[in-house]
């Protein structure tokens, strides 16, 4: 008890000295939702005040930051040599906040540090499936969605953009969203319609890609990851077999998202991450935007916010209708591809069953052809 006393007091002795220096930099709030202005991007209501962390910390790229409060707000111009800059919101006139900004290297810069795979990886984790239109989920799914005719008539590539579209359009993204208890598109789908909500990047992709199983392509959602194992923001797209193009192609619900060479060819998940890393052009589709709201750019959706989350990339085995409900006695399985610069490497095969009895097992690769593999 002795140690904890003496561990806590030397804490706030460090918060305090910390603070000290900047106890005249205080802003104030009465809504706990805060906007941001990093750089040249505004992220409303990106930031939560938190009392209780202390300190709360922002990490930025930027050279300039700027904190907007309801009633109040601050700027710093962030020198990378800088160890932090330190501030309080006091919400409501009572609650302290003590705030931090520290400077990071840029998103795109880390991911060219992890450049590397091993091609000769051979380590085993199952091979990929993917579930028969026939199966009678997704033939109920096709026919009560009318899913023929949402595709059309045209080629491979503008039925899979043309179902991309769909499900950005009659699915609002909501990133703060709870899970609804039945995973699959047709139940995700109903409760979005009858509760008016929106849901996760996640939800999004796993309705579009069983539209896209139920009219016979091969197709996965694939969770785009930081290095950080710890970490409060990832995001999940569709990567979808083109047979036409003999490769796999890059699809986002949630910002109705595709990417493209100098030469308007599609491409896919693994070129997009060599060409960020390369710096070869890549063109984002001018219309991709954020819940028919928000534009979007290539310099904030691939050269920060994808370039962050094609660190590791996550997918599970079996591509299938309602594939991640947990129902008891289920398997469910993924495999995991990341760099050799990845943080956590072993183990290559791990397993945990939960408290309902589901028993979930990952493995790691290192091997980016045996992960994008187009043997079915």
């Amino acid at each position: 008890m002795k140690s904890k006393l003496l561990i806590i007091t030397v804490f706030i002795l460090f918060v305090q000295s910390v603070f000290s220096q900047e106890k005249n930099i205080v802003i104030k709030a009465t809504s706990k939702f805060v906007d941001i202005k990093d750089g040249d991007i505004l992220k409303k209501g990106s930031w939560t005040i938190v009392p209780e962390a202390k300190p709360d910390v922002y990490l930025t790229s930027s050279k300039k930051v700027a904190f907007y409060t309801d009633i109040d707000s601050i700027s710093f111009d962030v020198d990378p040599s800088v160890d932090a800059y330190n501030f309080c919101i006091i919400l409501n006139d009572k609650d302290t906040a003590y705030t931090q900004i520290k400077y990071q290297i840029p998103y795109l810069d880390k991911l060219k540090i992890a450049k590397k795979y091993n091609y000769s990886d051979n380590r085993f984790f199952p091979l990929f499936s993917y579930q028969s239109k026939e199966n009678e989920n997704l033939i109920k799914l096709r026919n009560n969605f009318k899913l023929d005719s949402i595709a059309g008539q045209g080629n491979e590539i503008s039925k899979i953009i043309n179902l991309m579209h769909w499900v950005h359009n009659i699915i609002k993204h909501d990133g703060s969203s709870r899970n609804p208890s039945s995973v699959n598109a047709i139940d995700l789908i109903k409760v979005c319609k009858s509760e008016n909500r929106g849901v996760n990047c996640r939800m999004m992709a796993i309705i579009l890609n069983e539209c896209y199983l139920s009219l016979g392509f091969k197709s996965r959602y694939v969770t785009c990851m930081p290095k950080e194992t710890d970490f409060n923001d990832c995001h999940v797209i569709n990567s979808v077999f083109c047979n036409e193009l003999n490769k796999w192609i890059w699809i986002d619900p949630t910002f109705d998202a595709y990417i493209m060479n100098e030469n308007g060819d599609l491409l896919g998940i693994q070129e997009v991450r060599e060409r960020l890393i390369e710096g070869k052009k890549i063109i984002l589709n001018p219309d991709a935007n954020w819940n028919r709201i928000k534009s979007q750019t290539k310099e904030f959706y691939l050269e920060t916010y994808m370039a962050k989350n094609l660190y590791r990339l996550q997918c599970p085995i079996i591509s299938a209708f309602g594939y991640e409900n947990s129902s008891k006695g289920k398997e469910i399985t993924f495999v995991e591809l990341l760099p050799l610069d990845g943080i956590v490497q072993e183990p290559q095969h791990s397993e945990f069953t939960n408290d309902n009895d589901v028993k979930y097992t990952f493995y790691k690769t290192n091997n980016p052809d045996s992960f994008w593999t187009d043997k079915f």
